[in-house]
C-alpha cells in the first residue's frame, strides 16, 4: 500500500508549492523584531501581518513569544509575515502606551486592522495559525449555528457549487487549523462550513455522532437539482488532517463512474493512486442503461472507499468466464484483477468494505490454483526462468529513488528541463518489467556518483514510465512493447536502446551515447589523442576499443555512409571522423588510404587500419561491428549472440577460473594470425558463466576435468571435437591438430542433434481451459456500443477513447422501475430475477 500512499502524497505537494511560490519580500522565516516606526512604514497593501507590541519589562510574554516564534514559518507559507515590535518605554500611542494592548496580538492587511486576538487565545502553533487563517477567509468560511443557516447555506449553493462542512470541538485545535488550511487551498473551488456547536453535528447525523472527535461531510449541492431535497452527503471516515481532507476532496472530485473501454489490467484511475480498490460492472450492449444505473448506485455507496467503472463487453475482449459479471482491481501493484459472479450489488459493497471477503477470495483463487496444478502434472515446473526469479524476489523492494517516476502531467516538462534524458517504459505487472526495472536500479547506483543528476542542472536523467498507470503516455511515445528504453535530448528522442538488458550494456549504452556519433575531430592532434584514448570527459571512465574514420575531401560518399551509420550505432559503439587537410598524412601513418577505418586496441598501443571497399551505410555498420569483436573473446551470455552470428566454427578454451598466462598467449598468438578469419578462438569462464556447464554436459554428457579446448561447428554437423590431453596447449600443437581435423583424421567426441531449441514445456492453451461461449450469447459479437447512438458514452474532453470519464447526478442513479440491486449486465444473466423490496427507488 506504501507505493499508492506515495503517490497521492506527492500529488499533495502542489499545496505547498502553491503556498511557498506566494511572492515575499527578502528571508522572512523566522520572527522579525522592529520598532513601532520601522513595522508601519513596512506595511505593504494587500499584504496580512501578525504584530505582537511587547516592552521589554514584559517577562510575562515570554511563553507567548516562543509560540509566536514557532509558527513565524508556518504562516509565511501562507504570505503571512510575524513580526515582534518592541516598544520604548516612552512611547505612549495607541499599541504601546496601553497596558491592555500588550496582552493582545494584532492582526494587519496592510495598514488596516483585521483583528485582535487576547494572548491566551494563541496558545500554540495550531491556534495561531486557525485563528489567523480563520480570520482572514472570513469571506471563504461561513460559520454556522443552528441547522436553519446550514440549510440556508446550501439551498443557496444547490446547483452550483459543493459544500464542505467542518465540525471541530473547539476553535484553535489541530483539526481546525487542517480545515482552515483544505479552505485557503479549496475556498475559491468549495464553499467551507465550519461549526463547533455539538447540536448541529447532531441535527445533521442520521446516528449518535461522536462530539468530542472532529468530522467533516462533503455535500453534493452541486448535483443537487431538486431544491426540496436536502444535498448529498459524504463523510470522511479518515481523522481530520489536512492531508486527509486533500485526499478526500480529490475523491469527491473524481467521476462517480468511469466509462472504460480497455483492458482492466492497463486502467488507472484517481482511486488506485490514493490506495483504494476499483470495481468494473461488466456490461452489454443489450443491458447498457440498466447496467449504467446499477454502476451510479454501487458508487454512490462506496463513494470514498472505492471507484466503480463500468466495462462494455462489445468494447473489449475478454478472456476470462463468460459467468463473470465483477471484476475487482486492487491498488496493490502486481495483483491481477479478480473477475467475480456475484448475485447483487450487496455482495459488491460487502466485498469492499470487508476485508476478510477479499482473503476468503484469495484463498479460493489459490484453492483453485492447487487443482489446476494438479491437473497439470506435466507442467508442475515454471517453465519461464523470469517469471520464476520475479515470483521469489516479489517481497523484494526496489531501491527506486535515484530513478525519477514520470507522469502525464511531468513527463514533457522534465523532458525539456533535462539536457539528456533515459527513460524505462515497463508494466508493473509484467515479469520483464520487473526483471529490467532491478537492472535499472544497479545502473543508476553504479552512475549515480559521475552522472546522475537532477533536471535543469545537465548531465543524464533516470526516469521511468509505468504504462500500467499511464497507458494513454506510452501510446503517444509509439511504445508498442514493454520494457522499451529511450533516451531524449530536450524533450525530443533520440535513440531506442536495441541491445541486452544487462548491467554493463546499459551502463556503456547510456554512458556512450553522450558523445555525439560519430564525434568530429578538428585537429590532427585531437585524432591523434583519440586513437591513444584520451576522449571527452563523458567517457573519463569509459574503456573500449577507439574507432575513427579518416576521409578526404574525394570521399564524400563513404563519409556519409560512416556518419548514418553513427546514427544507427549511437551508443552502441565510440566512433570518431576526422576530415581534414592533413588526413591524408594521418592515413600514409597507418599504411592506408581515405576512406579507411583505424581501430586502436588497447587505448592505442596497436593500431589497426582497415580500407573502406564498400561504401554503404548497412556494410558500414556490419565492418564496423564485426571488427569491433575481440580478437580473443571470453564469451558470455551477453556477447554470445554476436559471435554466433558470424557462423564460423568455435575453438572453445573452457576454464574453470580465469584463463593462465601461458595459455592466453598462446590462444592469442594463434587467433592474432590470418587463419583466425576462418573460425572463432574464444574461451569461457565457468565460474563467470555457470552456464558453461550445461555445454560441456550436452557435450561430453558428463563434465570433463578442466582445463579443455573444445572444436565444435555449430553450424555444419555439430560435430565436437577434443584437443587432446596428453598435448601440451602451444600455438604449433594446436594448429597441427585442427589440420588433422580438416584432413578428417580425427574422430569427433560427439555430435549434437540437429533438434531445434525449443521451449521445455508447451504453451498453455488458454482458449480451450475457457468454457464455450453459449450459443446465446456470444462472447464477440459483430454489433458494437459505438453502434448505437443512443446508447453511445460521451467522449472525454481530451479525446481519449481508452477512458472515458462522466460525473454522474444522483437522480440517474434512482429512476423509478430500474433493477435495483440485481446485477443484470451480464452473459448470461445470473441475478434476472427481480428482487421485491430492492429498488433504487425504495432505498
Amino acid at each position: 500500500m506504501s507505493a499508492q500512499k506515495d503517490s497521492w502524497v506527492s500529488s499533495f505537494s502542489f499545496l505547498l508549492f502553491w503556498a511557498s511560490s506566494i511572492p515575499t519580500q527578502g528571508s522572512e522565516r523566522l520572527l522579525q523584531e522592529l520598532s513601532p516606526q520601522d513595522y508601519f512604514s513596512s506595511l505593504q497593501a494587500g499584504r496580512a501581518s501578525l504584530a505582537y507590541f511587547s516592552h521589554p519589562v514584559s517577562p510575562d510574554a515570554q511563553p507567548f513569544l516562543e509560540q509566536i516564534e514557532n509558527s513565524a514559518e508556518a504562516l509565511q507559507d501562507y504570505g503571512i509575515s510575524v513580526v515582534k515590535v518592541n516598544c520604548p518605554k516612552e512611547d505612549v500611542s495607541r499599541y504601546c502606551g496601553k497596558e491592555n494592548a500588550l496582552r493582545k496580538a494584532y492582526l494587519f492587511r496592510g495598514n488596516v486592522l483585521i483583528r485582535e486576538f487576547p494572548t491566551d487565545a494563541l496558545f500554540d502553533v495550531n491556534s495561531i495559525v486557525a485563528n489567523v487563517l480563520f480570520a482572514l477567509l472570513f469571506n471563504e468560511v461561513k460559520y454556522v449555528e443552528t441547522l436553519a443557516d446550514l440549510q440556508n447555506m446550501e439551498n443557496t449553493l444547490k446547483g452550483r457549487s459543493n459544500m464542505v462542512f467542518a465540525y471541530v470541538p473547539a476553535t484553535g485545535t489541530a483539526e481546525h487549523r487542517a480545515v482552515m488550511e483544505a479552505a485557503f487551498a479549496y475556498g475559491t473551488v468549495h464553499r467551507f462550513v465550519l461549526t463547533t456547536e455539538a447540536t448541529l453535528l447532531k441535527d445533521t447525523s442520521n446516528n449518535e455522532p461522536d462530539v468530542s472527535s472532529a468530522q467533516l461531510l462533503f455535500c453534493h449541492c452541486q448535483q443537487a437539482t431538486d431544491l426540496a431535497q436536502p444535498c448529498r452527503r459524504t463523510a470522511m471516515e479518515q481523522a481530520l488532517t489536512l492531508l486527509n481532507i486533500h485526499r478526500h476532496l480529490k475523491l469527491m472530485g473524481a467521476p462517480l463512474v468511469t466509462e472504460v473501454a480497455e483492458d482492466p489490467e492497463k486502467v488507472s484511475t484517481v482511486h488506485l493512486q490514493l490506495g483504494l480498490p476499483l470495481v468494473f460492472i461488466l456490461s452489454q450492449k443489450e443491458t447498457y442503461e440498466a447496467d449504467r444505473r446499477t454502476a451510479e448506485f454501487v458508487a454512490w455507496q462506496l463513494l470514498g472507499k472505492a471507484g466503480v467503472a463500468l466495462l462494455s463487453r462489445d468494447l473489449v475482449s475478454l478472456n476470462v468466464l463468460l459467468r463473470s459479471n465483477v471484476a475487482l482491481k486492487t491498488p496493490e501493484e502486481g495483483v491481477p484483477v479478480k473477475y467475480l459472479a456475484l448475485e447483487d450489488t450487496d455482495e459488491i459493497i460487502t466485498l469492499v468494505e470487508d476485508k476478510s471477503k477479499v482473503r476468503q477470495i484469495q484463498e479460493d483463487e489459490e484453492e483453485d490454483e492447487e487443482e489446476d496444478e494438479k491437473d497439470n502434472n506435466n507442467q508442475d515446473i515454471q517453465d519461464d526462468q523470469v517469471v520464476e526469479a520475479v515470483s521469489r524476489d516479489k517481497k523484494q523492494e526496489l531501491p527506486l529513488e535515484q530513478i525519477l517516476a514520470l507522469t502525464e502531467d511531468t513527463f514533457h516538462s522534465t523532458l525539456v528541463e533535462a539536457a539528456r534524458t533515459v527513460v524505462l517504459f515497463y508494466a508493473s505487472w509484467e515479469a520483464v518489467s520487473l526483471a529490467v526495472l532491478q537492472t535499472y536500479t544497479e545502473v543508476a547506483d553504479h552512475l549515480s556518483d559521475v552522472f546522475i543528476f537532477h533536471p535543469g542542472a545537465g548531465g543524464v536523467l533516470l526516469s521511468r514510465v509505468n504504462c500500467w498507470d499511464w497507458p494513454g503516455l506510452c501510446t503517444k511515445e509509439n511504445v508498442t512493447q514493454v520494457p522499451t528504453l529511450k533516451i531524449y535530448e530536450k524533450g525530443e528522442s533520440a535513440g531506442v536502446y536495441d541491445g541486452m538488458w544487462g548491467t554493463e550494456e546499459l551502463t556503456s549504452f547510456i554512458i556512450l551515447s553522450q558523445v555525439s556519433c560519430p564525434l568530429k575531430l578538428a585537429t590532427i592532434d585531437e585524432a591523434e589523442g583519440y586513437l591513444r584514448g584520451d576522449f571527452p570527459s563523458e567517457l573519463s571512465s569509459f574503456h573500449h576499443t577507439s574507432l575513427l574514420g579518416v576521409f578526404s575531401t574525394a570521399t564524400s560518399e563513404a563519409r556519409k555512409a560512416f556518419e548514418e551509420a553513427g546514427n544507427i550505432l549511437s551508443g552502441h559503439v565510440a566512433m570518431g571522423m576526422y576530415l581534414e587537410d592533413e588526413a591524408l598524412a594521418l592515413s600514409h601513418k597507418y599504411a592506408v588510404s581515405p576512406p579507411a577505418l583505424l581501430l586502436a586496441r588497447s587505448r592505442g598501443r596497436s593500431v589497426e587500419g582497415i580500407s573502406l571497399s564498400k561504401q554503404s551505410t548497412q556494410d558500414m555498420v556490419q565492418l564496423i561491428r564485426y571488427e569491433l569483436l575481440d580478437i580473443f573473446p571470453e564469451i558470455t551470455v551477453q556477447n554470445l549472440p554476436h559471435y554466433l552470428q558470424l557462423r564460423k566454427p568455435f575453438l572453445i578454451f573452457f576454464s574453470d577460473g580465469d584463463i593462465g598466462q601461458m595459455e592466453s598467449k598462446e590462444m592469442l598468438n594463434l587467433a592474432e594470425k590470418p587463419p583466425h578469419q576462418a573460425f572463432v578462438a574464444c574461451w569461457l569462464n565457468l565460474k563467470k558463466t555457470p552456464v558453461g556447464r550445461g555445454v560441456l554436459k550436452s557435450y561430453f554428457a558428463t563434465v570433463p576435468s578442466l582445463p579443455l579446448l573444445v572444436w565444435v561447428d555449430l553450424h555444419a554437423g555439430g560435430q565436437v571435437f577434443r584437443f587432446p590431453s596428453e598435448q601440451s596447449l602451444t600455438e604449433t600443437n594446436i594448429l597441427s591438430w585442427l589440420e588433422k581435423l580438416k584432413a578428417g583424421l580425427e574422430i569427433p567426441s560427439s555430435t549434437l542433434s540437429e533438434e531445434d531449441w525449443k521451449p521445455p514445456l508447451p504453451a498453455y492453451d488458454f482458449l480451450q481451459m475457457m468454457e464455450m461461449t453459449m450459443p446465446e450469447l456470444p462472447l464477440q459479437t459483430s454489433h458494437h456500443h459505438r453502434d448505437t447512438p443512443a446508447q453511445r458514452p460521451p467522449e472525454s474532453p481530451g479525446g481519449d477513447n481508452a477512458i472515458q470519464e462522466e460525473p454522474s447526478q444522483e437522480n440517474k442513479a434512482e429512476k423509478v422501475g430500474s433493477p435495483g440491486r440485481d446485477l443484470r449486465g451480464t452473459a448470461p444473466r445470473l441475478a434476472a430475477k427481480e428482487k421485491q423490496g430492492k429498488r433504487h427507488s425504495e432505498l
